[in-house]
């Protein structure tokens, strides 16, 4: 079997998984082997969004990027809020 995925140790002792760009159509892409879409919980469909961090680098996220932000308003409006929202339960 042809696999995309090769493990191998980055310098920090992790393992590193490599994926090569291919072409798919008339577009280029990544193809997931099933034991990391498994893994990340992932399915035909699921949207990843291409987040740029600080240092230059990116990393990939299943929910939106605000979404930490929109949670953590929302924790806080929760407790805030926390005994109007108890009578409103009832």
């Amino acid at each position: 079997m042809n696999r995309q995925l090769s493990p191998s140790q980055s310098e920090a002792g992790e393992a590193v998984n490599v994926l090569q760009v291919r072409k798919i159509g008339n577009s280029l892409g990544l193809i997931l082997p099933k034991e990391i879409l498994a893994q990340l919980k992932l399915s035909e469909g699921d949207k990843l969004h291409l987040v740029e961090q600080p240092n230059g680098g990116f990393r990939f996220v299943k929910q939106k990027p605000d979404f930490d932000k929109a949670m953590a308003a929302a924790r806080r409006g929760m407790k805030l809020y926390h005994n109007a929202l108890a009578e409103l339960a009832k």
